[in-house]
């Protein structure tokens, strides 16, 4: 072993010989100090025994290290291992904790969005497809071409969801005053949904808080409730609901709509009091004509089975079945009705109706459900409400029978306001389907 004190000139002129692939320089000051040399490279190492076996450490290249450096290198290194301490671990260890610290700092800085996208990959399989859509669409980058619903003056790209600019945010610089000057703005322009994104990105806090990565950044007051209180206009209820004089008009004019699947679509709406996605996600497996009944995929209880009313099985029946859809679209990208609402608002212009929402179909249903004096837990049992009382939710399952029973009352009192003959009606279209 060739061992003599270390200096910078003795370094420099040190190689390694033609016929080797290393050699070592050792240092008399440092003496587990070394300087090795190959064909292409000068570096300091240090090497010692632990536990009987040889440790050796690259402290560096000779041209970034100094001499003396190296040697204090040389001595906490061999204070290690008289600790019985591997410095290669505690040098990968050290390496390891400046990764996270570099990870840490980068996760810092990052966009919200980030914790966004493992939000929703973490949650999507506990909602349902309507509240997945809520959130991508609060969060979406907008600029794409609209396919539909466009107004008369309105951009043909869709909007930046109304989240988008706070995520972008790193997540710590999410505070009370930044979401509060974010929620006044987006009040201003579009304050329903504006109040959606709000409650979506409270969710998305609470869940942020409380795991380990991101707690340490979520600010707790960001989404205070007087934040939405003060900002927010008071959100009115609605009560767009058809009146017992309207219902011929309004059946007049939406059975003259041109396309049978939406006119179809908003009286099965009406008369069975289903909510929207709730008609449009019918299947033709889920109507079975011969026990006369509906499986409805609720979004509370997961799915109910309603009564198949004379009037809506022939109505039913009387659609194309073009695919899996009862409510089907040749054009739309997932072969189901989508925007019935258009056809509706045109039969009510022309019908000299007030506005009417789909969902004020649904409450029509409800209220017109009183004229035949229905007790209030079938109604809301064939509409997939909440049990509201004690006995309702705990002492009340009416058999499918029961709530026909009903339902067969209600439907035909409506059809009566409208002057429909309602076995005629269904006996026609149930002829037209076998023709």
């Amino acid at each position: 072993m060739q061992r003599e004190r270390l200096t910078p000139d003795r370094i420099r002129r040190f190689t390694c010989p033609n016929d080797a692939k290393q050699a070592f320089l050792w240092d008399t000051d440092a003496p587990r100090l070394a300087v090795r040399a190959t064909a292409g490279a000068k570096s300091f190492v240090f090497e010692a025994k632990l536990n009987r076996q040889t440790v050796r450490v690259t402290i560096g290249d000779v041209r970034a290290w100094n001499l003396d450096d190296a040697r204090a290198e040389a001595r906490r290194l061999q204070t290690l291992i008289d600790q019985g301490v591997d410095p290669r671990q505690e040098k990968a260890e050290r390496i390891a904790a400046a990764e996270a610290k570099r990870e840490e700092a980068r996760r810092v800085e990052a966009p919200a969005l980030e914790a966004w996208v493992a939000y929703l990959d973490a949650r999507k399989a506990r909602w349902s497809d309507r509240h997945l859509a809520d959130h991508e669409s609060v969060s979406t980058e907008g600029g794409e071409t609209r396919t539909r619903g466009r107004r008369p003056g309105e951009s043909d790209k869709t909007q930046q969801g109304a989240l988008r600019p706070l995520l972008l945010l790193p997540l710590a610089g999410i505070d009370a005053d930044r979401v509060r000057a974010w929620l006044e703005d987006e009040a201003a322009k579009r304050p329903t949904h504006a109040a959606l994104a709000f409650r979506l990105l409270r969710a998305f806090l609470s869940w942020a808080a409380d795991r380990p990565e991101y707690r340490s950044q979520v600010q707790a007051d960001a989404c205070a409730a007087k934040v939405a209180r003060d900002t927010l206009p008071k959100k009115a209820a609605k009560d767009d609901c058809l009146q017992r004089e309207q219902v011929a008009l309004w059946f007049a004019h939406v059975r003259q709509i041109h396309n049978p699947v939406i006119a179809a679509f908003l009286q099965t709406a009406l008369l069975t009091g289903a909510r929207r996605e709730e008609v449009a996600g019918i299947q033709w497996a889920d109507v079975d004509f011969q026990w006369k009944s509906v499986i409805i995929k609720d979004k509370v209880e997961g799915e109910r089975t309603i009564p198949l009313t004379p009037y809506v099985a022939g109505l039913l029946a009387s659609l194309p079945r073009r695919n899996e859809w009862v409510f089907s679209s040749p054009t739309a990208a997932d072969g189901r009705l989508q925007e019935p609402r258009i056809a509706h608002n045109k039969a009510l212009t022309a019908a000299g109706l007030p506005p009417l929402s789909i969902h004020g179909l649904r409450r029509s249903f409800g209220t017109l459900s009183e004229w035949v004096e229905v007790p209030a837990g079938i109604v809301a049992q064939i509409m997939g409400h909440k049990p509201s009382a004690t006995a309702e939710k705990h002492y009340r399952r009416r058999p499918l029978d029961l709530l026909r029973m009903w339902h067969v009352k209600i439907e035909a009192w409506i059809l009566e306001q409208a002057g429909i003959e309602a076995h005629k009606e269904a006996a026609d279209a149930r002829f037209k389907v076998v023709k």
